[in-house]
């Protein structure tokens, strides 16, 4: 390819919208262009890139055994209604209405449809398992979309579902589509963790996320030194601790009833135990939730955080919300920051850390007034205990006992176990060998195309541009010759170019009549990983050099070697990716 006849734009200037990297570097090294807000155009680079990624995608979906399918964008409201997910699934999902006056959505993801179709075509236990995948346009109407294609509102993504007679086959498919992902992303030369995490919408039992190890992720991950334990923070297990905490100058365990004590404008857990002089992990924080069973108060140890991901799965609730501030003085009497379990007639629960203090401190639900020698199980009797809190730095690993690591991640891909959720809802049934219906063993597994891309930017960059990986380059060499008017210097530069493309090397040929130090710029902002430079007095003397874009690494080889060693540096690298 000759970039005197490719539409690939490059500019210096940063937009000024562009708030991430990827954002940053796509835009300026000509792969995309806006549209609207979330929307974009992709460029012919970009979509290289896009198709690279889905090449390695397909593959490994078809050796995996699944079935590529394409499912329509746009889907009946009927479906979604069947599944429940019509009016729960939030504004995120465009809604509209055809010329009869019938409703559609744009598809967010495909589990109606795909279990509409199954259950139309499989009737027997002799046609499972089967796995369908399809690559797709999709369209989620986010809030505020940002960052590029690490949020857009349309973007591509690979979704398969699985469907198996049982339990322990849809185990089975679940391990195939998780090593799969492995190898996908492996394949891409990506640094990432497949962590526990939550089900959210999708719904189902468990599932694993993902993630590209990446500094600017929006997601915090924690994950075990000593095992292969990971988990996204929201997830993350916290074990129940086992000793107990009285409070610092209260003396213990006491027999008797709490102590009122004043504490005029003391509402934090800083200004309180600060005031009170006792150790905040002494301290029982009440926050009071509006969730869709009813109010209930959470408790958790002040040395902690609550999780309301875990308190919504424990309460088996649709949503949970903090209650403001009105709400409060309604349920406790008292304004924010004063509230307290004794005495308190709301719904109550507790994480295990409130169950290891033996003596604490607490909000008397009353304005700037607390609590002292609180004895839990004695003074209030929360309906249970359960983890409910985030994890923190000081957390043993769940599984064996070793130190976690906190790091951030980008979300690029996300498995589920869905059990029957969509096919029981659907009746996505079968005739099992005794001829008795069953119901289907649902597996969804999703991957953002356009995210994956955007997502090795954000993990191999510097300063000078994007440095992809090989597998997913728009373009794997290069070539530069400096002085277009020097017949020698592009009679090389085209026979090293043909020589390439012959062994079939993807080689883009840089013949713009542009000074060489913007051509060097934009070979380094658009991240090919091999440049040749073929200038004139090397050409001259018989040379020509070779630039590794990772490294930085310039050797200056003999013009005849120079597609050889090329070539061979594309196989080192392409050996990089190796699953």
């Amino acid at each position: 390819m000759r970039y005197s006849r490719y539409l690939m734009p490059t500019t210096k200037e940063t937009p000024s919208d562009a708030e991430v990297v990827s954002h940053r570097l796509m835009l300026r090294a000509g792969l995309l262009r806006k549209v609207a807000s979330g929307i974009y155009n992709y460029m012919p680079a970009g979509l290289r890139v896009l198709r690279k990624v889905e090449r390695i995608l397909r593959e490994e979906m078809d050796a995996a055994g699944a079935m590529e399918v394409l499912m329509p964008a746009v889907v009946p409201s009927e479906l979604w209604k069947e599944s429940g997910r019509w009016d729960a699934y939030g504004k995120e999902l465009l809604r509209f209405k055809d010329r009869a006056d019938r409703e559609f959505c744009l598809g967010p993801t495909h589990e109606e449809v795909v279990t509409d179709l199954v259950r139309r075509e499989v009737r027997s236990y002799r046609q499972l398992p089967i796995t369908l995948y399809q690559i797709q346009d999709k369209f989620r109407d986010e809030i505020r979309p940002r960052f590029g294609l690490m949020r857009g509102r349309e973007f591509f993504m690979k979704d398969a579902y699985s469907f198996d007679a049982d339990e322990e086959g849809a185990t089975e498919s679940y391990k195939k589509m998780y090593d799969a992902y492995c190898r996908i992303f492996r394949r891409m030369g990506l640094d990432f963790r497949a962590v526990e995490a939550d089900t959210g919408n999708i719904g189902g039992s468990s599932s694993h996320e993902f993630m590209v190890i990446a500094d600017s992720g929006e997601d915090a991950i924690v994950s075990c030194s000593s095992c292969s334990y990971g988990a996204n923070v929201e997830k993350a297990e916290c074990l129940s601790p086992g000793a107990t905490l009285s409070g610092k100058g209260n003396g213990g365990a006491k027999e008797g009833a709490p102590r009122k004590v004043a504490t005029p404008g003391k509402r934090t857990i800083e200004e309180v135990s600060t005031f009170l002089a006792i150790d905040p992990a002494t301290l029982i924080k009440t926050l009071l939730f509006e969730t869709s069973v009813g109010d209930v108060a959470v408790l958790v140890s002040g040395a902690h955080e609550v999780n309301e991901v875990k308190v919504k799965n424990h309460l088996g609730a649709e949503f949970v919300r903090l209650a403001g501030e009105e709400r409060v003085r309604e349920l406790t009497g008292a304004p924010s920051g004063f509230a307290g379990p004794v005495g308190l007639a709301v719904r109550t629960i507790a994480d295990y850390s409130v169950r290891s203090i033996a003596s604490g401190a607490t909000g008397a639900n009353e304005k700037d007034a607390h609590l002292v020698d609180v004895v839990p199980g004695r003074d209030f009797h929360p309906e249970g205990y359960a983890d409910l809190r985030m994890v923190s730095e000081d957390d043993p690993c769940p599984r064996c006992g070793g130190t976690l690591r906190f790091s951030r991640g980008i979300e690029v891909g996300h498995v589920f176990r869905l059990g029957t959720k969509y096919s029981e809802a659907m009746r996505a049934v079968y005739l099992d060998e005794g001829g008795k219906e069953r119901v289907a063993v649902m597996g969804c597994y999703g991957i953002g195309v356009g995210r994956t891309a955007a997502a090795a930017i954000e993990q191999n960059h510097d300063d000078d541009g994007i440095v992809w990986p090989i597998s997913i380059a728009p373009f794997e060499v290069g070539v530069i010759p400096v002085n277009l008017k020097q017949t020698d210097v592009m009679a090389a530069a085209e026979r090293v170019a043909a020589d390439l493309d012959g062994r079939g090397v993807e080689v883009f040929l840089d013949d713009r009549e542009e000074r060489p130090g913007i051509k060097f710029k934009d070979a380094d902002l658009t991240g090919i990983p091999v440049r040749i430079t073929l200038g004139e007095k090397n050409v001259a003397a018989g040379f020509g050099e070779i630039r590794d874009r990772k490294t930085g690494e310039t050797s200056r080889i003999p013009l005849k070697e120079l597609a050889n060693e090329a070539f061979a540096l594309v196989e080192r690298k392409k050996a990089e990716c190796a699953p």
